[in-house]
């Protein structure tokens, strides 16, 4: 079965390892096997930067060992963004030239979401005095632009990827 690396901040979730588990079974469901972060067992004993290094290489190797990668990209932490460890992971597998599919069940542009007010000329700004991106995307351009948006979430995002995936190679999986 091909392999789907589950990336996203359910990992920060309060029932993370069950989520991962209920994720991983909806991947089955469609013909994959998931790959949740969480799987991996943090050896005892480490802490602090050396548990973060463990992890981001564990997570890393996860990525590559992967067929395609699926991601959530909802709102996180603010209006218009995704979490950044996400982010970066959807940027790894891209430049390893792996697919990547990503969920999110936002409506509307980034400018909907951020903007909090607009110039005299028009051009919006959040919060933070910041100018938000108006191309009429969803997610930032970088995100937008390199990886499949299902609106939706993964039930709907996994449906997708297991109809292309039978689409491009002839077979459930």
């Amino acid at each position: 079965m091909p392999t789907v690396y589950l990336a996203g901040p359910d990992v920060f979730r309060p029932d993370a390892s069950a989520y991962g588990q209920a994720l991983k079974a909806l991947c089955g469901a469609h013909g994959f096997t998931g790959l949740f972060p969480l799987d991996q067992q943090l050896p005892r004993g480490l802490a602090g930067p050396a548990a973060a290094r463990w992890i981001c290489d564990a997570n890393l190797a996860l990525l590559r060992r992967a067929d395609l990668v699926m991601a959530n990209l909802e709102d996180f932490r603010g209006p218009g963004e995704a979490d950044s460890g996400t982010a970066f992971e959807v940027g790894f597998a891209v430049a390893l030239g792996k697919p990547v599919w990503a969920h999110a069940q936002e409506p509307g542009t980034i400018v909907d979401r951020a903007t909090v007010r607009r110039d005299d000329s028009g051009v919006p700004f959040d919060a933070r005095g910041y100018q938000v991106e108006d191309f009429g995307l969803g997610k930032n351009l970088m995100l937008a632009c390199t990886v499949r948006l299902v609106h939706g979430g993964p039930a709907q995002c996994l449906a997708a990827m297991a109809q292309a995936w039978r689409e491009q190679h002839g077979r459930a999986g």
